[in-house]
């Protein structure tokens, strides 16, 4: 969907789509292709990749969109199955936007407390374009969201590619501003797309709070990795609009170089910062020894970071 079509449907300029809101184009999703086989695709390449055999998993970890094939269901044990990973339990919460770090920061840590487990694959998908109204103003930062999927596999004393440090800050006065309003038990016959409560109060919150807090949870993350924020060579970001994503380097000391924008992808909940790091190792940009930081934020409202150390020991 390019921002010429964005612009179409919504009624903003497609000058204001790409400069402001950083957009140039996103994925859209089949009609019939569904969280569960954007994930099973994005596995399935994976494990071609790096000839892992599925029943050497151990975890199976789904930490995407909330908004899956079914209502009241975990896609996870779906996906597993799928895969052919018979020997793994499965596991799956609802980090959306600022899932990446968390994710790794769970799988590292079950790595380290249960020695027994060698390989958790971790899984994202998104395909949140469908729950967007662009008649609805109240919810146009969220014009950006598009569909996608990543999956990456932890493995326990591999020698390569360490998560360090990880960190979060979350201010739960923003919890019921960014929701579905339809379809839980409050509402269950509600509006079904994704809507904001009051978007002059979140964004007058949030306009003093998220840079703040974007710069102390890559801090934290940096020092529990042992770190300064000097020290981070490249950075993966979710999708955001263009002025905060020149402020984010800016504040973190780093240039557009050191950096992904995914501006033909849009916004994909969980999926933008391991995509980043997934398009920066390819092309050449994340090397041996970098220090990499993962950096997102997801409604709720939580920011969060993970540090990587790139490369072999």
């Amino acid at each position: 969907m390019s921002a010429a079509e964005v612009a179409a449907v919504s009624g903003i300029s497609e000058q204001v789509i790409v400069e402001k809101f950083g957009l140039r184009g996103k994925h859209i999703a089949a009609a019939d292709e569904h969280v569960s086989d954007l994930s099973v695709t994005a596995v399935g390449r994976l494990l071609d990749e790096t000839q892992v055999d599925p029943k050497d998993i151990d975890v199976v970890m789904y930490y995407g969109s909330m908004w899956r094939d079914h209502s009241v269901w975990q896609v996870a044990p779906h996906i597993a199955d799928r895969i052919g990973a018979t020997n793994a339990f499965a596991i799956e919460y609802d980090n959306v936007s600022h899932g990446t770090p968390m994710a790794l920061r769970v799988a590292r840590d079950m790595l380290r407390a249960e020695p027994e487990l060698e390989t958790v694959l971790v899984v994202a998908a998104c395909r949140e374009s469908y729950l967007l109204d662009y008649g609805n103003e109240r919810s146009r930062f969220m014009f950006n969201f598009g569909d996608g999927a990543v999956a990456g596999l932890l493995v326990g004393d591999s020698g390569r590619n360490e998560v360090l440090g990880a960190h979060a800050i979350t201010n739960g006065a923003y919890s019921l501003q960014v929701k579905v309003p339809g379809g839980g038990s409050v509402a269950p016959e509600g509006y079904r797309y994704l809507d904001v409560l009051d978007p002059a109060e979140m964004k007058g919150g949030l306009d003093q709070e998220s840079l703040p807090n974007f710069v102390a949870a890559a801090r934290g993350a940096a020092e529990r990795s042992g770190l300064e924020l000097a020290d981070i060579d490249f950075v993966c970001l979710l999708h955001t609009k263009r002025s905060m994503f020149e402020a984010l380097l800016s504040q973190l000391g780093v240039t557009e170089e050191q950096a992904v924008y995914l501006e033909d992808t849009g916004h994909m909940s969980g999926v933008d910062t391991l995509l980043a790091l997934d398009r920066a190792v390819r092309d050449g940009r994340v090397g041996e020894g970098d220090n990499v930081l993962l950096l997102s934020a997801g409604t709720g409202y939580t920011w969060a970071a993970a540090v990587i150390r790139w490369g072999e020991e």
